[in-house]
């Protein structure tokens, strides 16, 4: 896999706050503005396949009684 160069202008309060939080990992910024946006990309494909399974199928409050109520006969 190879790489490309993403070029970002911000402002130095911001710059600041994210070389405290990868120093407090002993990361580069770099490292954790990349590993930052992976986990936040991975996140975001989770909830999707979440949100797909629940509607292929049900999220099952149809199916379940009420909290202690007996399910109602089969016929």
């Amino acid at each position: 896999m190879g790489s490309t160069v993403l070029s970002l202008r911000m402002d130095g309060e911001l710059l600041d706050r994210l070389r405290q939080h990868a120093a407090k990992r002993g990361m580069s910024v770099q490292d954790y503005v990349v590993r930052t946006l992976m986990r936040d990309d991975f996140d975001e494909r989770f909830k999707a396949a979440v949100d797909e399974t629940e509607r292929f199928y049900g999220d099952g409050t149809e199916t379940a009684p009420p909290m202690g109520e007996a399910a109602p006969p089969l016929r």
